[in-house]
């Protein structure tokens, strides 16, 4: 299952992290959970926010426009440049098959320029729309954006990532992991949001959430 590849990565990434570094990472996830930061998200049941986001091609899409040829899982990820958000990604990816039996479409939304959703999308063969969400403006609406503190900014900066660069934003903020699965009413029938970055929707809930539409 995908927890448990997510888990053997955690493990595999903190043995090459010194201590100090693994600390700031747990200590940003305890400061979200601290704060019941995922209660604030939409929830079963919430229509979700009606918008049209720019895809890796730089073309525009309408969720509206999707939704009339069915159900829709979309799945807010941190980056291309997050080994876990890779990780699920290929996951959705090996279940879009399942999903599509189902008359489902998927959608993943990241905060990061189109030119680097497109290296997301081709360097895990995504056949999915990847859809740049500039300064988290649709994320933010679906309740799910923090901003990054001081300490985990430097923490990335050390490992030479630029986040601010690489989203082309005067600030760093990321969307916690979520997944929703939305009927053609634009309704969710399924939400999924975690303050923990190291952990995903399963497959198998967001398939069992098309099942009962």
């Amino acid at each position: 299952m995908l927890q448990d590849k997510l888990q053997t990565l955690k493990k595999q990434i903190y043995q090459n992290m010194s201590k100090d570094q693994t600390e700031n990472f747990d200590k940003q996830v305890k400061e979200l959970k601290d704060n019941n930061f995922a209660d604030k998200s939409l929830k079963v049941g919430d229509e979700i926010p009606k918008f049209s986001l720019q895809n890796a091609k730089g073309e525009t899409l309408n969720i509206s426009e999707v939704l009339k040829d069915g159900a829709v899982i979309i799945s807010f990820y941190r980056g291309g440049w997050c080994p876990y958000c890779n990780l699920e990604l290929r996951s959705l990816q090996q279940s879009l098959p399942e999903f599509e039996k189902y008359g489902a479409k998927l959608i993943a939304i990241s905060p990061e320029k189109p030119d680097n959703s497109l290296s997301t999308v081709e360097k895990n063969e995504l056949k999915f729309e990847v859809l740049s969400d500039t300064d988290n403006n649709v994320a933010r609406k679906f309740g799910i954006v923090y901003e990054f503190p001081e300490y985990l900014e430097n923490t990335y900066n050390g490992f030479g990532l630029d986040l601010k660069e690489h989203n082309n934003s005067k600030k760093i903020e990321l969307p916690i992991p979520a997944t929703y699965v939305i009927n053609q009413q634009g309704v969710i029938q399924y939400a999924f949001a975690e303050e923990d970055y190291t952990l995903r929707a399963n497959m198998e809930d967001i398939i069992e959430a098309l099942k009962a539409l």
